[in-house]
């Protein structure tokens, strides 16, 4: 049997879920964790600090990296891009439970804008067909008309705190642990954009396996609610250095959520209809409306 490969998508309920040995406990025996950190390039501050002024676009994002192909048994990203990568069968949504991270755009402290309507015609530093992405609209339809909405896509969510530090960016949406360090460091939410997110899993997945995990999640989720404060070092495993060396981790908070709810047809439809409403995708890449070939549903309802 393969290894089951686990990733841990920078929040708190993998670590957790391994200190107290719930995967074990759950019959998850053969598994590894794979974290977003690397080691630090000891020439990183030199090159940030020489970067152009300019951001060009970076169009690799979370749909681009389910179309190549990720190493892992169960990994997650914004439901708006499970959802669309599942339609197009690059793996499966899991149906049985969601995720909410808390997000937000923010600017720098000495700022001009404080406001939603500040930001019309101002570039929002996001990543491309992300998370980020999708919810920066979302929030700022209720304050900006689409043609006011204006998206720079400034890579991976540490790309858009290097973004925020050093002044490329005017705007940023980030979200998880990268939300807490911009909040420590003072930078201003102009809006809250929090947003779902869902588990993938490739075609063929032992299901069997998959439930193990998320049962340990689930134990995990449960130490987190009742004391999150005992696990938010393990956030320095998921941060590159330097931005670890500007925060304390002990005033962070708990992070992503898991919702141990079904990712219903009615989200599944919903979700869809808006992404292609504004064109986020191509013809192309629409996918298809086939739910129960998309989502892993629920045990109960397979």
């Amino acid at each position: 049997m393969a290894t089951f490969i686990i990733h841990t998508h920078q929040r708190l309920q993998e670590w957790v879920a391994e200190e107290k040995s719930y995967f074990r406990a759950e019959g998850l025996t053969d598994y590894e964790l794979r974290a977003a950190r690397i080691p630090q390039d000891p020439n990183a501050a030199a090159a940030i600090a020489q970067r152009p002024n300019a951001t060009p676009d970076n169009l690799m994002g979370a749909y681009q990296s389910y179309e190549k192909g990720r190493e892992a048994s169960v990994s997650c990203a914004c439901h708006w891009t499970v959802n669309m990568a599942a339609s197009n069968e690059h793996g499966r949504l899991w149906g049985e439970c969601y995720s909410v991270s808390p997000g937000g755009i923010f600017v720098a402290p000495d700022s001009p804008f404080r406001k939603p309507e500040d930001l019309a015609g101002v570039e929002v530093h996001v990543g491309y067909q992300s998370g980020s992405h999708y919810t920066t609209i979302q929030a700022l339809e209720p304050f900006l008309p689409a043609e006011s909405i204006k998206l720079k896509f400034g890579g991976l969510p540490n790309d858009r705190v290097d973004q925020l530090l050093d002044g490329r960016a005017p705007a940023a949406t980030v979200f998880g642990l990268q939300y807490y360090l911009v909040e420590q460091l003072g930078y201003r939410k102009i809006a809250d954009c929090s947003f779902m997110i869902a588990g993938m899993v490739p075609q063929g997945a032992d299901l069997d396996d998959v439930r193990k995990y998320y049962r340990a999640l689930r134990r995990a989720q449960a130490d987190i609610d009742l004391m999150f404060q005992p696990y938010t070092h393990y956030y320095l495993n998921e941060m590159p250095e330097r931005h670890a060396k500007l925060v304390d981790v002990r005033r962070f908070g708990p992070g992503e959520r898991i919702v141990f709810e079904p990712y219903s047809q009615q989200m599944y439809a919903a979700t869809r209809d808006w992404v292609n409403a504004r064109g986020i995708f191509p013809e192309a890449k629409k996918g298809r409306d086939a739910f129960d070939e998309a989502v892993v549903r629920p045990l109960a309802a397979e």
